[in-house]
């Protein structure tokens, strides 16, 4: 375990230094705010420098807006699943339980940040399934080097605090589809590293005694118990598309902020200035508003000049705007200041602002399909279905985005009589759960041809009770 620790350290500090950086960015900390220990501040005299004094560090949060609106495109409807057997929906609906989109949504955000995000599920002690998510820096998968890239084992490692001691220790859980087996270390060598015994508690299955501790656990799964989903196809976090142009934007837009400032700093520059010293010629300018100057006769240069800073705004603000542009294009989002002028837009232009944003959460969407997969078979294997790794599995993503819901409900409407309930209820802009309204309809029915049949026969005279009438 100490050689397989030191031999996978290189790729996971890699990991959580790119996943810092992620961080970083998502909670406003950029580059630009290093120097104040990542908090944005104002700072009109940071320079030792007469006219460039100014010193503004203020970050712009372009990385967490693309983040989360791609998040909140993709996740704020969680998906609908459907294992053809509408008693096992309602079960793995149960099991995925009610804050299951905010659970995906922050898969989207770890993804996003890390390049993968990490499930681990387990069955606790009262029989019921139950899964959380782990932070993408304390896993370290292994998998086989041939193609089929199957996981062979995952380390996970984290900090824990001895409140003996009061100090922090390192847990090291080493999985595989049979069992964990759980050490610990205080040096960054792994030279005191040893099987955390106490880990875990051992009972008597028959009279239900603790008997002891133990470093490992069988968890009988039969397979590891965390699950990937990936960003991309690399696993790369977003922020590498477009870091440099955030940085270019924040230098640009704190040098403009700085120039502001220090336009306020005039120097003026005295050619053959005539009283005693610079406090007179203050007093003198405050309070006379004339300058006494020594003039020698023709071509005598004695006079005021000043130097100030001139700012070319009109290159910056493009320069500014080209590179919004620039940042909301390679990090494929929606830039709010297009729907400012959307009105009455139809679908298809309000789809069109769309576009981008849809190729990305459309390439997440098809990644976390196979893992939102595994997913529910664990659960359809912890329910005792005997076709668990085999039954199809059917799920439908839903956007949340503007839409022109009075025209998508024209669509509808013409076009009911020709497409099944199904699809015309995952269709309607005001159903927000298909299937509930499949059933909420089917009820509907059977209770208006119940009244219906009931009318027929108070027209003929008759309750239903008597055959021959």
């Amino acid at each position: 375990m100490k050689q397989l620790l030191k031999n996978t350290d290189g790729r996971r500090i890699k990991f959580a230094h790119q996943f810092s950086q992620s961080l970083r960015y998502y909670f406003n900390k950029n580059d630009i705010t290093n120097r104040n220990n990542g908090e944005s501040k104002l700072n009109e005299a940071g320079k030792d420098e007469p006219l460039r004094q100014a010193d503004n560090r203020v970050s712009n949060n372009y990385h967490q807006l693309l983040v989360d609106q791609e998040a909140g495109y993709v996740a704020t409807v969680p998906p609908s699943i459907d294992v053809e057997d509408e008693a096992l929906n309602d079960k793995v609906k149960d099991a995925l339980g009610d804050n299951f989109n905010l659970r995906l949504n922050q898969m989207v955000v770890d993804a996003s940040n890390a390049g993968v995000a990490w499930l681990h599920y387990w069955i606790d002690e009262d029989g019921q399934f139950r899964y959380g998510i782990v932070p993408p820096d304390q896993v370290v998968p292994i998998y086989s080097s041939d193609l089929d890239r199957k996981l062979l084992a995952l380390r996970r490692s984290y900090k824990q605090l001895n409140p003996d001691t009061g100090k922090f220790f390192r847990v090291h859980e080493y999985w595989t589809d049979k069992d964990v087996t759980v050490f610990k270390s205080g040096t960054a060598d792994y030279n005191d590293l040893s099987l955390y015994d106490d880990r875990f508690n051992i009972y008597d299955v028959t009279s239900g005694d603790e008997t002891g501790t133990s470093a490992v656990l069988h968890h009988d799964l039969g397979r590891i118990p965390f699950i990937a989903f990936p960003k991309n196809k690399y696993r790369r976090p977003e922020l590498l598309k477009y870091k440099g142009l955030i940085d270019v934007y924040d230098n640009v837009y704190n040098g403009f902020v700085n120039d502001v400032d220090d336009i306020q700093q005039v120097i003026l520059v005295l050619t053959n200035y005539g009283g005693e010293d610079l406090a007179s010629f203050m007093k003198a300018l405050k309070e006379d508003h004339a300058i006494k100057m020594d003039n020698v006769g023709t071509g005598d240069k004695s006079g005021v000049d000043k130097l100030t800073i001139d700012i070319p705004v009109e290159a910056r603000n493009s320069l500014l705007e080209m590179t919004k542009t620039d940042i909301f294009v390679h990090g494929q989002g929606v830039n709010p200041v297009d729907f400012k002028d959307i009105g009455n837009a139809s679908g298809t232009a309000i789809k069109a602002l769309y576009g981008h944003l849809e190729l990305k959460a459309a390439n997440t969407e098809a990644y976390f399909r196979d893992a939102l997969t595994e997913l529910i078979r664990a659960i359809l294997t912890w329910l005792g279905v005997a076709d668990a790794d085999s039954r199809a599995i059917t799920q439908t993503w839903t956007r949340t985005a503007i839409q022109n819901d009075l025209e998508q409900a024209q669509i509808v409407a013409q076009l009911a009589q020709y497409t099944s309930d199904e699809a015309i209820a995952k269709a309607n802009p005001i159903v927000e759960d298909p299937q509930q309204e499949l059933r909420d309809r089917q009820d509907n029915i059977v209770k208006h041809d119940g009244y219906d049949n009931q009318e027929a026969l108070n027209q003929v005279g008759g309750d239903g009770d008597d055959d021959e009438e």
